[in-house]
This record gives C-alpha cells, structure tokens and sequence, in this order.
C-alpha cells in the first residue's frame, strides 16, 4: 500500500503569491496611447517566452528581468538577493546600441513589431556569456544548444518594472494554453490538494503514461501533464504533433476528473540539474506539489567529445537536496518494462530471474521504427500515438538531410560535393548545392571577412540549409565555416538527426600547395587580411560524423565514403534494399 497523503488545498504560489503584471482597462489605454510615443526595442522568441511567463506569474516571485544583485548571486549560489532559491537567470539581453538615447521607458516589442509590454529603465549592466555560461550550464562546450546561441546576445543586460499591454497570440491550441491562475482554478475544482506534475519535451509512450497514472495514485491526488511548447532542444519533436498526441492520451486513456492537460510556453535553457528545481518552482506556481523527475532531466544530450553533458541521476539528486525548501515533493522517473506474458509494466528492480521483458530504447524507436516506417508495438505506445508519429515522420530514406562540408580553403571541399552530387543524383536524391563562393555571390553578397561577417554569412547558408532539410531535400554545403560555435548554431537550425558534418581534413600546408589562385601567398605577404588559416583562425570540429583524408584517397573515394555513411544511417536505401519487408524484433531482455 502507498503511504497516501491527503491535502484538499493547493500549494500556494512560490513566494505566497501569484504575480500578474498584466494592465487592463483605462490604465492599458492609456499605456497604449503612451506607447506610439516610446522608443521600441524588438526582443527575441527566448525573451518573449520569458516575458510571457513574468507576465502571467509563472517565474513567481520575479516581477522582472533580474537587474545585477539578482543576477549575480543566481549565478554563484542559486538564490534572489533575499535569499530565495532561484537556479536560473532570467534576464533581457539587448545590444547597447538598441537602447535609446533618451527616454527612461522603453516599448518591448516581438519579431513582427507588436507591442508587448512597457518596461521602466532601472539598471542595465554587462555580462560575461563564458562565465555565465560555466557557472549555470557547468560547461563552456559550444555543442551545447544555449552556449552556441549566447554569443549572439546583446551584450548588456536591462532591467526594471513592466507593464504587459498584451501576451503573444496563438492560433493553436487554444483552449490549452491556460496561466497559472487558470490550472489553479481548474486544480482547485478536481478537489484534491496533492497535485503531481508531469514536464514532457517528448511524445508520451505507454510506459510515460503508467508513471504518471501510478504518481497520481500514490498521492491520492491530481495529475498535471505540462509539456514544453516554447523553446526545446534543437531536433525535438514539434509541439504540433506531441499535442496531438497528448490530447489524444488524455482524452481517451486519463480520468478526466483527475488529469489536466495544459500547455507551457518555457523557453528551455537544457541546464540539467539547475533547469530541474527551475521546472519545480514553475510547476508550483501552477498548483503542483509533486513533481516526476527523470532520468537526464533537461539534458541537452552529448559534448563534442561524445559525453553527456549531466549525469543521468544530477537532476534527481539535486531535487532531493532542495525539494523541502521548494515545497515540491520529487518523485523518481522509475525504468518501467513490459512483462508480456502478464501483459502489465514493472518496475525493472521487482523483475524475478527468468521473466520475460521487452523494451524499446529511445534510439531503438527512432533508428529501427520511425527511421524505417515502421508500426510501433501497442504494447510500447497507442495506436493513436504511432500513427500520429509515423505520419509525420517519413520513414528516413524519405527525410531531409544536410551534409556539411567545412575545412580550410582548397582542401577539397568543392570537389568532393560535386562528386557526391553526381552520385546521390544517380540514386534519385533531389540535391540543392551550396558553395561558399556561389552564396557569396548571391545569398551573402555586400559581406565582407570580418568574424561577423562570417557567421552571418555562416548562419544564413544554415538558415536556408534548414528549411531545405525540414521539407525533405538534401542539402550539400561546401563553405570553410570557420568557427566552431557557428557550426554548432547551423547544426541547431537544421536539426540533430538531420545534420552531417563532414570535416575536410586536409594540411595547410597542402591547402597551399594547391592555391592556383596565389590567394595565401597574398595572405602571407599580408595583401589579404583575415584569411582563415593564415591570420584567422579555424576550429577543427572536435566530433564531425565523417572526416575525409583528400592526400591518401581521391575525391571519389570520399564521396562514396559519404554514400556509405547514408546507407549505414538510412538516408539512402541499398540498391534492391526497397523490397526488404523485414519487421524489426522487440528488444526481449531476460532478468537475471
């Protein structure tokens, strides 16, 4: 029997109340009319998200963007100034530049110039994105999603009172989207005071659904499923079809009189352990008083040395250290795996020797299902589900894909990529090829070598190379792509599964020698400044998935090296391989 704990009343608020710094009325009139005099800044989708979740009380106790004393003790000790747990930093990063001139007050406005809040001047200080990035991230890798995208923030931060004249509008899921106050209310009418929190950046399978069903019981209480639909990791499904999927679970398999389904627009920071108590105190804030951790909770995935950037069990160890002072009871994301011939899910620590289990690893359902179109097993997830995923995910042969070539000028890389070019057109890939010198012409033309100049020039080709991706073509880039932390933001908008680096490893030496142009020798007489290689320098990636050797094989070799590497991930089928109907097997695992 669970030791079942009976509160009729929620938790109140993290702080003891709610905050709401949304005008209304004569006071938003007027605001507005003030507006059209005020000097405009335009935030960014990360901003936004926060200046949402301020607005409506889920970030309580904040009111604003943190000014410096706030920020300064997050960072070294996870607290507010008075002492308050708070892990992570939220702040508004402008450029100085933006700033007005004049004016105290300034208009916070969206991408497409919609005023959104008004926000008093108070403080505006600088920051250190490698010491920021160290102190709450734990690492300064540029493979992580947040660090590759810091180096493009303003360079100071701004804080001070707001008034919200209106939130962002969406035109999905509407009737999910509630505040804080509404899934209190809503809470609040189930009439149970213990409420569990669920937080999902993924789609739910069966075993996520049996968790949460268990936490519930165990509490005696309600049940809050909360998914992410603002910011996530790179690569992540898209909150369209995980709110498909969820509302389908929920409507079909959840008892309504316990289960709340309610979208949260949180721009993840993917800071594991930290995001974790962060994602507590959010959850709070809605009503929760129990919260399901899992496993690598928050985690962005692996460095560029191949390692995770957490422990698997951080954010749970650092959730029990602080849960009392939260308020917010953990609850463990236990390994459930299926016992089919009681067709029921276990605990894998109660599993006795000899018992049949099946189980389906992340990297199982996207390599050997969804990458070859093939059905889910009901007994890992709905139907519903499985059919939602594998409509929207194509088996891979049919998925987009980008090969990223990078490497010093006159390494090869051109050369290898009309090669593969030629070859992935004889089998049937549509390919669009962008080089360095072609984009320069058109795409980028007007800009210059300068660092800055570069990663927009960088940035752009990924921006295009992205979309070419998303809608399933294959996209070829031949571009030096110099910097590392640009790399790894083209890699973001293209999407994980989907981005190839393809390091171009040749000696500059060689790279010389092979320069008809005479572009180094100008370089090295200093005719040419800036020059990558010479006196610019270039980041070798630190775990490209393909690194070429263009002095002991020839640019074919290469690329049918590449064609290899397609066929290994699927990307491309093996000539006469479209008739191979063979089903994968479940992963069948017996105790021991």
């Amino acid at each position: 029997m669970s030791n079942k704990i009976t509160n009729q009343r929620l938790i109140e608020p993290y702080g003891g109340k709610l905050v709401n710094l949304i005008v209304s009325g004569e006071e938003r009139e007027e605001l507005m009319e003030r507006s059209r005099r005020l000097p405009s800044v335009q935030i960014s989708a990360r901003s936004l998200c926060d200046l949402e979740l301020l607005a409506i009380g889920a970030f309580s106790p904040l009111d604003r963007f943190m000014g410096k004393k706030d920020y300064e003790r997050v960072l070294t000790e996870m607290r507010l100034d008075d002492g308050m747990l708070f892990p992570i930093p939220v702040t508004l990063p402008v450029e100085e530049s933006a700033l007005p001139t004049w004016g105290e007050q300034i208009i916070l406005s969206d991408a497409r110039n919609n005023t959104i809040a008004i926000m008093q001047i108070e403080e505006v200080y600088h920051w250190d994105s490698q010491r920021e990035a160290r102190l709450v991230l734990g690492t300064t890798d540029p493979r992580h999603p947040l660090i590759s995208e810091m180096g493009r923030w303003g360079k100071v931060y701004v804080s001070g009172a707001l008034k919200v004249l209106g939130l962002p509008y969406y035109y999905d899921f509407i009737d999910l989207r509630r505040t804080p106050a509404e899934v209190r209310g809503s809470l609040e009418e189930m009439g149970h005071g213990n409420v569990v929190a669920f937080q999902t950046r993924n789609p739910m399978h069966r075993i996520h659904e049996e968790l949460t069903k268990r936490a519930a019981e165990d509490v005696d209480g309600s049940l809050l499923i909360h998914p992410v639909v603002g910011m996530t990791k790179p690569g992540d499904v898209d909150h369209y079809t995980r709110v498909r999927g969820y509302r389908a679970l929920v409507e079909n398999y959840y008892d309504p009189k316990r289960t709340l389904l309610s979208l949260l627009p949180l721009a993840m920071r993917m800071a594991g352990p930290r995001e974790a108590l962060w994602h507590a105190i959010i959850r709070r804030n809605h009503g929760a008083n129990h919260f399901i951790i899992g496993r690598d909770h928050a985690g962005p995935g692996n460095d560029s040395h191949g390692r995770p950037f957490y422990g698997p069990y951080e954010a749970q160890l650092m959730m029990a250290q602080y849960g009392d002072e939260l308020g917010v009871k953990p609850i463990e994301f236990k390994e459930l795996v299926f016992l089919p011939d009681d067709e029921r899910y276990e605990e894998i620590n109660k599993i006795e020797q000899g018992q049949r289990v099946f189980s389906i690893s992340g990297t199982q359902v996207r390599e050997d299902y969804l990458a070859k179109g093939r059905h889910l097993p009901e007994w890992f997830t709905r139907n519903e589900i499985a059919d939602i995923l594998q409509q929207m995910y194509p088996p891979r042969h049919k998925q987009g894909v980008c090969l990223w070539f990078t490497g010093l000028s006159g390494s090869g890389k051109s050369t290898t990529a009309e090669v593969l070019t030629s070859l992935l057109l004889e089998r049937g890939r549509q390919i669009t090829l962008l080089d360095g010198d072609v984009v320069r012409t058109h795409l980028s033309k007007g800009l210059g070598f300068s660092p800055e100049d570069r990663d927009t020039n960088i940035l752009r080709i990924g921006f295009v190379a992205g979309e070419i991706a998303r809608h399933g073509g294959t996209v070829i880039t031949a571009a030096i792509s110099p910097y590392r932390a640009t790399r790894n933001e083209a890699r973001k908008m293209v999407g994980e599964e989907r981005f190839i680096e393809i390091f171009v490893d040749t000696p500059i030496e060689e790279c010389e020698r092979r320069d008809i142009k005479g572009l180094y020798a100008r370089a090295r007489r200093g005719q040419i400044t800036g020059f990558t290689g010479v006196d610019d320098p270039y980041e070798v990636p630190m775990n490209p998935e393909i690194t070429l050797d263009t002095i002991q094989f020839s640019a074919e070799e290469n690329a049918r090296k590449i064609v290899a590497y397609l066929e290994e991930r699927g990307f491309l089928q093996p000539d006469g391989a479209g008739n191979n109907k063979s089903q994968p097997q479940d992963a069948v695992v017996e105790a021991s």
